[in-house]
């Protein structure tokens, strides 16, 4: 069963602005959500078995089974759509369709892994196009309630990278070589958090309105070992999240992890997230109407330089300047093409429950 659903909010789970190793995913979710076509193919039956809270507490307790998953050519053989239009964050990248992307080996899968990575051998002029890359959209679209299994072993790192993977919305923060993520809402005016949460992560920001504060959305903090180098050393791991009418909660296993629940790992095709633990980062309907605010969203994976959020300058003063000598991140991304050989995506599976 295929369906149409409206665009409404942004999503990020993970986006941070690093050096890429090897296949890196930046495993951004944003509050933008959108979603562009919605494909149930067997919507799971969701079984509520806490009642939601109202005091900021995370109780919820749900079972949700597997409707999409994404794995190795999955991603180049239908499931989903080369972007091509100009970077909405006004980043300094060309994206290209899926022929170029594939004639310059900036996509490429197996049977198991799939690769997304940005050209690392262009020198380029002040008036050139921007560095080639790919942006992907899904064409299927999850809505609420659901749950999402990411299952990353390499995310894209290095100065002037903003790597992103997030249901529908603008790219977000988690750029260059910081080794942070963060779980943040983008949303309409009217809408915020509760300063205390039962989450693991650092509140960053309770505004979520896209208007206020520069955009930046109501973040959340993740540990250090969830992006960039750190991430890539330990052979990544697992991010998942959980929609519903009444809240969004964001978790983060690291591969090796005793604490990954057993379904996460193992990609079964059925996962209670009432076995999850504590998420690092909750967003609960306290003063927000979360039910309003974010409807059927798509996936997106994508990988950019500079703009908006990587390229200004007290991001890059933050972790770059000093660092690779030069003063301007598009200036840096134009003329050094070989430090992007870390940035790329290393997916192993993306799993949708409903």
């Amino acid at each position: 069963m295929r369906r149409r659903e409206r665009f409404v909010q942004d999503t990020r789970l993970l986006s941070n602005p690093l050096r890429y190793g090897r296949a890196q995913l930046v495993s951004q979710l944003l509050n933008h959500i959108h979603l562009v076509e919605n494909c149930a193919v067997s919507r799971a039956t969701t079984q509520l078995q806490a009642l939601r809270k109202k005091n900021n507490l995370y109780t919820l307790s749900a079972t949700y089974t597997q409707s999409t998953s994404y794995i190795g050519n999955d991603f180049i053989s239908g499931d989903f759509n080369f972007f091509t239009a100009a970077d909405p964050t006004a980043g300094r990248v060309t994206y290209v369709d899926q022929a170029t992307a594939a004639a310059a080996n900036l996509t490429f899968a197996t049977d198991d892994v799939f690769v997304l990575r940005a050209d690392d051998t262009t020198v380029l002029s002040a008036s050139d196009p921007g560095r080639k890359s790919v942006r992907l959209e899904s064409v299927l679209t999850f809505g609420s309630p659901s749950a999402m299994v990411l299952d990353i072993a390499h995310m894209p790192e290095g100065c002037g990278t903003w790597p992103a993977l997030w249901t529908y919305g603008p790219n977000w923060p988690s750029v260059n070589n910081q080794n942070n993520n963060q779980g943040t809402l983008h949303t309409g005016p009217s809408c915020t958090m509760p300063a205390s949460r039962t989450q693991t992560g650092t509140v960053l920001n309770d505004d979520c309105a896209a208007a206020d504060d520069g955009n930046d959305g109501c973040g959340v903090e993740f540990a250090a070992n969830t992006f960039g180098p750190s991430f890539n050393a330990a052979g990544g791991g697992w991010f998942g999240m959980e929609r519903t009418s009444t809240f969004i909660s964001i978790w983060f296993w690291p591969r090796g992890s005793t604490t990954v629940p057993a379904g996460v790992s193992e990609g079964d095709t059925e996962v209670v997230t009432d076995n999850w633990g504590t998420p690092v980062a909750y967003f609960p309907n306290t003063d927000c109407d979360i039910a309003s605010e974010f409807e059927a969203h798509n996936f997106v994976i994508n990988l950019t330089f500079c703009g908006d959020w990587a390229g200004i300058t007290s991001v890059w003063d933050l972790a770059c300047a000093a660092s690779t000598g030069v003063s301007d991140c598009n200036d840096y991304v134009n003329a050094n093409p070989s430090a992007f050989s870390n940035a790329y995506f290393e997916i192993n599976s993306v799993r949708i429950y409903e």
